[in-house]
């Protein structure tokens, strides 16, 4: 099933495309100036079909010509990968006929080693194709842990805070982030607050994060940080994850274009089982309805 915090690392790109040009900058990977972003459908599926949906794929058009990006939240070995990526690559490549670039994104050292090293297919002194990605984490992300910088780059702060999620930095990356999205518009913060709730995942971390919203005040504090200081201790840390997920799934709905009237987003906040709220979340990722995420649950209470 694919988790909250997995859906996150890739989105965060999808929803700032300006990250992609911090993070090669921070690479020093040459990258063009995109004059137009633009999301392409993951479904890279044939048909005969093996199911093949890559994480997040954008289209970035600069003087330079087209460049596809196809952006991979990978949090364990996987030597399956190898063919998958393989084919998303090839098959991305011959449809829109431009370069093609692998970014996995990662939040331990371990992961980040093991996607680094080239990934071949063919006889070992002979390989027939290889695969090289540009792989991101805690070790070549730089750690923000100063208030000028974070209000200079926002968004490339909080994805320090994903990548550094299990370190003993993170509190430090935090804490300038919660005070850089003070300096920004209330709207975007606010955006950027959840997605660092969901990105962090089950860690100590989200943990700090969640403290720094509840006891603190923001201008941007969104309605899952107000709704947790409103109601302190009482709502427990069970209650509290699954608001934060709930909001996490509703967020999800806005950007696929999903209507969710008054009374289903009741439904989903009013939720205190995380496990099924992961389950709802699996469904909204290719979702064109809400009956595609309910549909399931509504048949088995009327069998019942």
């Amino acid at each position: 099933m694919i988790s909250l915090q997995h859906e996150a690392l890739h989105r965060v790109f999808r929803d700032n495309p300006e990250l992609y040009t911090s993070v090669f900058k921070v690479l020093d990977i040459p990258f063009p100036s995109p004059t137009e972003v633009a999301v392409v459908d993951t479904d890279l599926t044939e048909i005969k079909p093996i199911e093949r949906r890559a994480d997040t794929i954008m289209m970035f058009t600069s003087l330079e010509g087209r460049h596809v990006v196809i952006s991979e939240s990978q949090s364990k070995p996987d030597e399956r990968k190898t063919a998958a990526w393989a084919h998303y690559i090839s098959h991305v490549h011959v449809k829109f006929n431009c370069p093609v670039t692998l970014l996995v994104i990662c939040q331990d050292e371990a992961t980040a080693t093991w996607a680094a090293a080239p990934k071949t297919i063919g006889l070992p002194d002979w390989p027939t194709l290889s695969v090289r990605a540009v792989v991101v984490g805690p070790h070549n992300i730089p750690v923000i842990d100063d208030l000028a910088e974070a209000v200079n780059d926002v968004v490339l702060t909080m994805f320090s805070a994903l990548t550094h999620a299990r370190s003993g930095e993170v509190t430090a990356i935090l804490e300038v982030l919660a005070d850089a999205l003070d300096t920004t518009d209330t709207t975007s913060a606010g955006h950027i607050a959840e997605q660092t709730e969901v990105g962090l995942g089950n860690t100590d971390a989200r943990r700090i994060w969640r403290d720094l919203m509840a006891t603190k005040t923001y201008r941007y504090q969104s309605e899952y940080a107000q709704m947790l200081r409103a109601e302190g201790e009482a709502v427990g840390e069970a209650r509290g994850r699954a608001f934060g997920e709930a909001s996490a799934l509703l967020l999800l709905l806005d950007h696929r274009g999903v209507v969710v009237p008054d009374g289903v987003r009741e439904r989903i906040t009013s939720c205190t089982d995380t496990t099924l709220i992961e389950t709802w979340f699996g469904r909204a990722v290719h979702a064109t309805s809400l009956s595609d995420i309910f549909g399931v649950d509504d048949e088995r209470q009327e069998k019942g």
